[in-house]
C-alpha cells in the first residue's frame, strides 16, 4: 500500500512543480555535496540495514565508483578545498544510483513483514 507523498503530489502538479523547482535546485547547489564530486545516493546514510542491504546488491563497477567520490571527497574535506568548478557534479550527472534498491528493499521488508504477521486458524 501506497501513500500520496509530498514528492508525488508537487511532481504530479505542473504548476506546483515549477513554483518548487527553483528552490529545490537552489537547495541541492548550496548543500556543497556535488562542490565535492558527490551524487545524492553517495551521502545516504548507511549505519541502517535497508541502506546496507541495497548497497550489497549495488553492481560491483558502481560500488567502486562511490567509494572513490566518497574518499575523495574526504581528502577534500581533509584539505578544507573543494574541487574546481569544471569538476563539480552538474544536475544531469546526479542520477540516483542507490534509491531503485533501497526501495526495492523496503518492499521487499514490508512484505515480509505483512506474510509473518499473517495468523493461522485451524478448525
Amino acid at each position: 500500500m501506497s501513500f500520496p507523498t509530498l514528492y508525488h503530489t508537487v511532481k504530479s502538479n505542473r504548476l506546483l512543480y515549477k513554483f518548487v523547482k527553483p528552490f529545490a535546485d537552489y537547495y541541492a547547489n548550496i548543500s556543497g555535496y556535488r562542490q565535492l564530486g558527490l551524487r545524492y545516493d553517495d551521502i545516504i546514510i548507511e549505519e541502517n540495514s535497508i541502506v546496507e542491504q541495497a548497497l550489497k546488491r549495488l553492481p560491483p563497477e558502481e560500488n567502486d565508483l562511490r567509494n572513490i567520490r566518497i574518499k575523495q571527497a574526504f581528502q577534500l574535506s581533509l584539505m578544507h578545498s573543494i574541487l574546481p568548478k569544471e569538476q563539480w557534479t552538474k544536475p544531469e550527472e546526479d542520477i540516483r544510483h542507490l534509491s531503485p534498491y533501497i526501495k526495492k528493499v523496503t518492499e521487499e521488508e514490508a512484505e515480509r513483514e505483512a506474510f509473518e504477521g499473517v495468523k493461522i486458524i485451524r478448525k
